[in-house]
């Protein structure tokens, strides 16, 4: 079942260029149903299924397996790890997080200097990354540096849960969800030839996606991702994107692509004609590897279709289960549509 599939992927650590326990898990799920799986350099997985229709030049069908996380970039002599961000995280919500360090997942708490030792001025200043560090229990350096290394990846420590009526919260929602669709519909035979691709790098500036549609030299691409909501209460109206529990968000424009206004034209309308709720975008705001893809080869045709998501890059995301089947239901549709 999807919900299964997300919550195994979520499970996974993978932040950008260490994504290899997330691509290994997904290649050996859909091993069964591709006819060909393919590795890039950059770790981007690749699996093709032939369809019913043989096309000159294939669909892509695109979400990223990483997400954000940390990088472990000194340690000090009594035993802290100092660290840095891998993607767009908001400083202010890190203190007091678990998080997991390397392979062995070493448990770490991720703290900073004491309310009552603050001055003033420390008071009222933002709370910034080089002011945190990483405790792992470690008496000082050397016990430290038997745990840990330098250049280790940390990810979020958060479990899945469901909660409410109908949400789910975990850490790498943001598009370990995309991830899961794609799983889900390569084990229906397509209509066209369809590149399935997992690509890596999406959060430090979509650097898989580029290479990959150079690779797979598709006519169109549908980006499966998720997108920030800012939909709480006492929002400013004007800068709340989209809302959870209203359907898959299909945008005009981000930060860095504008859909293809006739292929926006038609996802959007085979939306309203096949009763899948769908929502527009209404912020220009984030960007996704469509940005890559688009502007590959001699220019792709692109659209993306994501979930709204609530507390996006961080390890309490959340989603509603509805506007995921939305997006799913959707994505399968627009799989087939005449291009």
């Amino acid at each position: 079942m999807l919900i299964d599939t997300i919550k195994a992927l979520c499970s996974l650590p993978g932040i950008s260029g260490d994504e290899s326990q997330v691509r290994e898990y997904i290649a050996e799920a859909v091993k069964p149903y591709a006819d060909e799986i393919r590795v890039q350099k950059n770790g981007t997985l690749l699996a093709f299924r032939q369809g019913h229709e043989h096309t000159y030049k294939p669909l892509m069908l695109a979400a990223h397996m990483d997400e954000v996380g940390f990088m472990v970039k000194n340690i000090t002599d009594d035993g802290f790890l100092k660290f840095s961000a891998v993607g767009g995280i908001d400083d202010r919500i890190l203190t007091g997080q678990r998080v997991k360090i390397g392979k062995n997942g070493v448990l770490g708490v991720i703290g900073k200097k004491a309310i009552h030792l603050l001055s003033e001025t420390e008071y009222k200043k933002p709370v910034k990354i080089e002011d945190l560090v990483i405790d792992i229990g470690a008496a000082d350096k050397e016990q430290a540096q038997a745990l840990v290394s330098l250049g280790d990846s940390v990810v979020f420590d958060s479990d899945t849960v469901l909660f409410g009526d109908g949400y789910i919260k975990a850490k790498a929602l943001d598009d370990r969800a995309g991830c899961a669709i794609l799983m889900e519909l390569i084990k229906e035979k397509p209509r066209y030839d369809t590149w399935f691709v997992f690509t890596v790098m999406e959060e430090i500036g979509c650097y898989g996606a580029s290479a990959a549609a150079n690779a797979v030299k598709p006519s169109v691409a549908i980006v499966v991702e998720t997108t920030t909501a800012a939909d709480f209460a006492g929002r400013d109206d004007g800068k709340c994107a989209c809302i959870l529990g209203k359907g898959a968000v299909v945008p005009v424009m981000d930060r860095s692509t504008i859909a293809d206004r006739a292929l926006h034209a038609k996802v959007t309308a085979l939306a309203n004609d096949k009763n899948i709720a769908w929502q527009p975008k209404t912020m220009i705001a984030g960007g996704t590897d469509a940005s890559q893809i688009q502007r590959s080869l001699d220019g792709v045709r692109v659209v993306t279709v994501s979930a709204p998501c609530r507390n996006i890059h961080s390890p309490s995301c959340v989603l509603k289960l509805s506007d995921i089947q939305a997006q799913y239901e959707l994505v399968a549709e627009a799989s087939k549509m005449d291009f």
